[in-house]
């Protein structure tokens, strides 16, 4: 084997390697509306008609990474343009996190001691503008999250906003609420959303009913308007 073929050979090894400890995330839009569906850091965004799906392959090591979904969009040409929520930065291929209010699906793919296991959730501590599933596509993890409620229709009056309904540190921008010092409480705001989505965070210190795990080598659906 010449050089040129061996090196040829390893690019295609270490390819093969890439995809194989890749997670495939299905995310698919059962809204009866569109959404312009957004992943960062792996992604960037697409226009979802009902029915509609979007896979995207996640690589091992991943980690800070969100799914969200954005409503009432308008975009030129160039891909430049404005959401209601979720809006990133006004590009159609976000390469930043989306404004509030969205929902999210938050996760990090291989992580842990051993690089061995996936973190995911559903957030909505950006507060809440569609409803969604995050769950497992694979039969190594029966995972299943979903935040389904009608939280935008039974909205406090004080965290009302267009097309969504706001979380409290986006309305107050208070350490009670935003948990700037790192030690905080439940609130009645939060509660609102724990009640209506009792597997979603909804305080930055909502870790223990709120955060999961499956193990790597799982791939993963989003839905939303589950």
């Amino acid at each position: 084997m010449n050089s040129i073929s061996a090196f040829s050979f390893l690019l295609y090894t270490l390819y093969l390697l890439t995809v194989a400890s890749a997670a495939t995330f299905n995310i698919r839009n059962n809204c009866p509306y569109v959404v312009w569906a957004a992943a960062v850091p792996v992604g960037g965004g697409k226009r979802l008609n009902p029915g509609e799906t979007w896979p995207i392959n996640v690589p091992r090591g991943t980690s800070k990474a969100r799914i969200w979904a954005r409503t009432n969009c308008q975009f030129d040409a160039s891909g430049r343009g404005s959401c209601q929520t979720g809006d990133c930065q006004g590009l159609l291929e976000c390469k930043a996190y989306g404004s509030p209010p969205n929902t999210l699906a938050e996760f990090g793919v291989g992580l842990g001691q051993h690089a061995d296991l996936d973190l995911i959730d559903i957030s909505n501590i950006n507060g809440f503008n569609v409803p969604m599933e995050f769950s497992s596509n694979s039969p190594t993890c029966s995972r299943v999250i979903k935040c389904t409620a009608d939280i935008v229709g039974q909205c406090p009056k004080e965290l009302k906003a267009p097309g969504g309904c706001n979380n409290p540190c986006t309305v107050y921008k208070t350490d009670k609420y935003c948990c700037y010092s790192g030690n905080c409480e439940p609130t009645n705001f939060s509660r609102y959303f724990k009640e209506r989505c009792p597997d979603a965070y909804s305080y930055p210190k909502d870790d223990k009913t709120s955060l999961f795990t499956c193990p790597t080598g799982t791939d993963y659906k989003v839905i939303f308007c589950p």
